[in-house]
């Protein structure tokens, strides 16, 4: 049970490179993204908003605003990674950065960053060429990246992460 509430729609696979036509399925699921997070947590009080998703694991608010970080991260280094050749880029320690003030805030200015972030990434991504999905990053923790499993890692990462939201609504009987 424990193994289907930490990954609700399974682990991260990459099975390399993907189409042309995958790549303009997962722009388009990266644009959809905040308004399936904002239908989440549509209406959630917060009080519940401040439930874990299950035992040892952060709450819904926590989950939101790592969503943020972690989308504002993703959007950095596709930006780093079309305007520099094989550029550096840092990992950042999420559980850190979970206990910092402003994670503790509403979700909705989360809500509106993602909103901004997500357009800002979708008129990158489907201006990009298939090729430049090819290009890569040195991370700091993870060695070369191809940046297209960089943006098959954010789709299956927001999937992810709201489906922890709506998996704790559903037993919630929220």
């Amino acid at each position: 049970m424990d193994e289907a509430l930490r990954y609700p729609i399974g682990k991260f696979v990459y099975a390399g490179l993907a189409s042309a036509a995958e790549c303009a399925e997962r722009a388009r699921a990266l644009r959809d993204f905040p308004w399936e997070l904002r239908e989440a947590v549509a209406g959630l009080s917060d009080a519940q908003l401040d439930t874990p998703y299950r035992e040892g694991g952060w709450t819904a608010r926590q989950v939101v605003h790592h969503l943020g970080d972690g989308s504002l991260h993703f959007f950095c280094r596709t930006m780093t990674t079309m305007t520099e050749a094989d550029p550096h880029v840092i990992g950042f320690e999420e559980n850190d950065w979970i206990k910092m003030p402003d994670h503790a805030i509403s979700v909705e200015a989360t809500l509106a960053m993602l909103d901004g972030i997500h357009a800002r990434w979708d008129a990158l991504l489907t201006s990009m060429k298939h090729e430049d999905y090819a290009r890569t990053f040195m991370h700091s923790d993870n060695g070369e990246t191809v940046l297209d499993q960089q943006i098959v890692y954010a789709a299956w990462h927001c999937k992810h992460h709201t489906a922890h939201i709506t998996s704790l609504r559903k037993r919630m009987g929220w």
